[in-house]
């Protein structure tokens, strides 16, 4: 029997008590949450009983936590949780789930201990202001990591449920897809895809919501028989244009998206059970999904190899979120019962994340929510690290302004739980400030001598490192299937300086401030460094340079106690630059000469001449064209085919022109679509069941530190080339 089987044995018994006692309050929710009748608790399951199981825990944790310990029994301490954690790594199963939790919880509450009581007596005010600060920074990330802890440790994971009602009993829902600016190109695949939507044709009600006003769109709504509505002014942006449609439709249900996202054929049918079997469920939200890539995945090359920026929310937190009913709208993709909007005054207007509150607000009066984590539709990502930041520092905005309006912590209606879910949902917009203090943190001792912890070097490794592993594992465990390790710290650096400013202000003056519509669908003609969005990373690069190069020379000319210091100080320096290389490559924004991205697929084809019929493969397509595998093929440019595919075994067929042509593929382009044509097109692919199902394999734990350092040597070799290229001689 190996080690760990037997570490793995002996540790079971102890932990898998405690692990569960909290599964068993964990159940209880997810009955609830399900709508399921909840067994009865059982006999030991008393109050007091309760409240002395919490004591003892609350008090044994306090001991250990408190407990006076030398640096080597602080050191041993550390390692052998940290190796109790590693042996339930190992495991997947909810029991060592929560033990690991628990073990996270001892190991950062007893630094967090540490900090507080022993490192903050300090001999200068530059020091006791510097230290104060980086403290500050901390306690932020401590405190939205034990909320994050709080949310994402169990997720709901909710079945789709079944629909009773016979098809001639559903009821009827309206479909709103509001536009202000996107191309018509971007909306027609949702509007298309949206009345394609497997749901009886006269309980089904597509209105296209155009506070664009423009005459191209009233034009397709009418050739495609869909509703096209419009108002006299843009009072409200997104929100207001939902109200208005909501004041005249009568639809008993609501489902919404954005003007780019494309539902598959099952949307409602996937949805609605929950709607229908549950009458206090106001929601029911699912995944935003995105076919083209974002400016990290573009720009760094990690399309498919590192999960996007949103996997981690729409993947776990709001599978955890569901656990606590407590699931946000996110503006699209989502079912809404009509009656529940009405009652708390439609779309939220007074800020602008108007989901958001929307779903704060429902919440509040007593309403249930539901996620289903099945990927039931797709639009596009922002195309520029520009707008990326734009879109960003909006929901910032419009976060801090609910937390300043309407602070969840505050206020009736809400339950315990959904305070914090909130509470940390707005808290993580906040992260500006304190990451660029820990990014700027050891400058302080490199350039100015200004010390931050007063500890030695050696205590610092002993509380410090045991806490960023355990935190490490911890990530690793609960969120590695959605978030690579050390990715969170690129997001947010890219991030961190343009949100200080947009949130603060909100929090002061909550009113100043209004939406901005994101753009989609746009092209880079050509590959450019966009030195505007990578000013700050160039000043931090810049300083830590030079921070770097003193510290090296202090190495050698400092006495040996104050060389550790300075050793130290160059290893979290270091860190951050290849934290700020990864960062300022996303600012080369790669070219992109497609309006419409083309979508990965491996669907079966034929195409038609008039003397044979090829077997093909298509390999991508878009609301133009496709490309196709044709083994042995004679095709040549400007051949006229015909396209076959199938629908639900019905065969589809669309006239098409071959525009190039190699020896086992060629790329083909429609010719004269008819409307009935195109709706026929996008079922067969943007619409098909599973079309947006994510491939994506999560990246290997030590994989993802390797990928975090590749991007940041590929940031650095890229700012170096423009740099030259600027400097150079004509």
């Amino acid at each position: 029997m190996s080690l760990s089987s037997v570490l793995r044995r002996s540790l079971n018994w102890p932990f898998q008590h405690v692990a569960g006692w909290v599964m068993q309050w964990v159940h209880h929710a997810e009955l609830r949450q399900a709508n399921t009748d909840a067994v009865a608790a059982p006999s030991w399951w008393m109050p007091w009983v309760r409240c002395v199981l919490w004591v003892v825990c609350l008090c044994t944790s306090a001991w250990v936590v408190t407990l006076p310990m030398s640096q080597g029994a602080q050191w041993v301490w550390a390692m052998v949780l940290v190796a109790v954690s590693w042996v339930l790594f190992q495991t997947r199963s909810r029991w060592s789930s929560v033990a690991l939790g628990l073990c996270t919880l001892l190991v950062m509450m007893r630094y967090v201990w540490w900090r507080l009581s022993e490192t903050l007596q300090f001999n200068s005010t530059s020091s006791e202001v510097a230290g104060t600060i980086l403290l500050l920074a901390e306690g932020f990330f401590w405190c939205t990591t034990w909320l994050s802890m709080v949310q994402t440790a169990f997720a709901l994971q909710r079945p789709p449920a079944p629909i009773a009602q016979r098809p001639k009993d559903y009821p009827h829902v309206d479909v709103f897809i509001p536009s202000y600016d996107e191309d018509l190109s971007v909306v027609m695949p949702s509007v298309l895809a949206a009345y394609a939507m497997d749901w009886p044709k006269d309980k089904l009600h597509i209105y296209l919501l155009d506070d664009g006003r423009r005459p191209a769109f009233k034009q397709f709504a009418g050739q495609l028989g869909v509703h096209y509505l419009t108002r006299a002014d843009n009072r409200g942006a997104k929100a207001g244009n939902l109200n208005h449609a909501l004041s005249v439709t009568q639809g008993e249900f609501i489902a919404i998206f954005d003007a780019d996202h494309i539902p598959n054929k099952l949307f409602l049918q996937q949805t609605m059970g929950w709607m229908l079997c549950e009458p206090a469920c106001a929601m029911v939200q699912t995944p935003h999904h995105f076919f083209s890539s974002d400016p990290f995945e573009k720009n760094l090359g990690t399309a498919g190899q590192v999960p996007n920026e949103g996997a981690l929310f729409y993947g776990l937190v709001q599978d955890g979120n569901d656990l606590w009913n407590a699931t946000f709208f996110c503006g699209s993709c989502a079912v809404l019962r009509r009656s529940a909007l009405m009652d708390v005054g439609g779309i939220a207007e007074e800020t602008v994340t108007e989901d958001a509150h929307t779903a704060l607000k429902l919440h509040r009066k007593g309403y249930t929510t539901a996620y289903i984590n099945e990927t039931l539709a797709a639009g596009l990502a922002t195309e520029s690290l520009s707008a990326h930041i734009k879109q960003r520092t909006r929901w910032g905005r419009g976060m801090a302004q609910i937390f300043r309006r309407d602070n969840p912590l505050f206020g009736r209606g809400l339950s315990m739980m959904q305070r914090l879910c909130y509470t940390n949902a707005m808290l993580n917009f906040f992260f500006g400030l304190p990451r660029l203090v820990l990014l700027m943190s050891p400058l302080a001792y490199l350039l100015l001598g200004v010390e931050l912890i007063n500890a030695t070097p050696l205590d610092i490794v002993v509380h410090a490192l045991p806490f960023i592993v355990q935190i490490k594992l911890w990530s690793i465990y609960t969120q590695g299937k959605y978030r690579g390790v050390f990715w969170s710290e690129v997001y947010e650096t890219v991030l961190a300086w343009y949100l200080i400013l947009p949130t603060t202000m909100a929090l002061i003056l909550p009113k100043v401030g209004r939406f901005n519509v994101t753009a989609k669908g746009g092209v880079i003609e050509t590959t450019y460094f966009d030195w505007r969005y990578a000013t700050p990373c160039l000043l931090l690069i810049s300083m830590c340079s030079l921070g770097f190069g003193l510290g090296v020379y202090q190495l050698w000319v400092s006495p040996p106690w104050v060389s550790w210091a300075v050793a130290l100080n160059l290893v979290w320096l270091a860190y951050n630059m290849v934290i700020l290389g990864a960062a300022v490559g996303v600012a080369l924004e790669q070219r992109q000469i497609r309006q419409t991205p083309r979508v990965q697929a491996y669907l079966p084809a034929q195409l038609v001449l008039p003397h044979q019929n090829l077997q093909a493969v298509c390999r991508d397509f878009s609301m133009t064209g496709l490309r196709l595998d044709v083994p042995g093929h004679t095709l040549t440019v400007g051949t006229d085919v015909q396209l076959q595919m199938s629908d639900n075994g019905q065969v589809k067929t669309f006239p098409a022109r071959v525009i190039n042509a190699s020896a086992d593929s060629v790329g083909v382009v429609f010719v004269g679509l008819t409307m009935q044509q195109r709706i026929h097109w996008v079922q067969c692919t943007f619409a098909r069941p599973l079309a947006w199902r994510r491939q994506l394999q999560p990246l290997q734990p030590t994989n993802a530190p390797r990928s975090v350092w590749s991007v940041s040597k590929r940031g650095y070799a890229s700012l170096v080339l423009q740099l030259w290229r600027m400097v150079r001689p004509a």
